[in-house]
């Protein structure tokens, strides 16, 4: 009786150890979306309040700091997007790296950028809760 117990009590914390897992995962996708919704949504001060101050981002025409993602962003008319492939690693507790597939519609300084693109971004927890650190994408070929 006594390993039964012990078996039930073992099943019940990695389940809900798992459901935990499962929830933070899902709070940082809903993150990662509410971020790529403030650019659709043209609300830049919103956008910039998920930024680090040590914020980087790596594309094909450079590395940004914050105040350049900012600016970039201000330069972007995103009229959709959607995500696909998404996962989320947790390589310690107050750090989360996001891989996916970021399907858009849009023009960027009047360009058109359309297109699937693999993406990566790096979320760190500290004071002011969750903020970006890191961003990446670059399109699919």
């Amino acid at each position: 009786m006594k390993k039964v117990m012990s078996f039930a009590a073992m099943t019940f914390f990695a389940l809900a150890a798992v459901s935990l897992a499962a929830s933070e995962k899902d709070t940082m996708i809903d993150k990662e979306k509410a971020v790529w919704q403030t650019v659709q949504d043209k609300k830049y001060d919103a956008f910039r309040k998920n930024l680090a101050d040590d914020f980087r981002g790596v594309y094909r025409e450079g590395i940004n700091d914050t105040d350049k993602e900012v600016a970039d962003v201000k330069k972007a008319d995103l009229k959709s997007f959607s995500f696909s492939d998404v996962t989320v690693v947790f390589p310690d507790k107050d750090t989360a790296l996001l891989t996916y597939k970021v399907t858009t519609q849009g023009t960027q300084d009047g360009k058109d950028v359309s297109g699937t693109y693999n993406a990566a971004s790096v979320w760190h927890k500290g004071a002011g809760g969750w903020l970006g650190v890191f961003h990446t994408e670059v399109k699919a070929e």
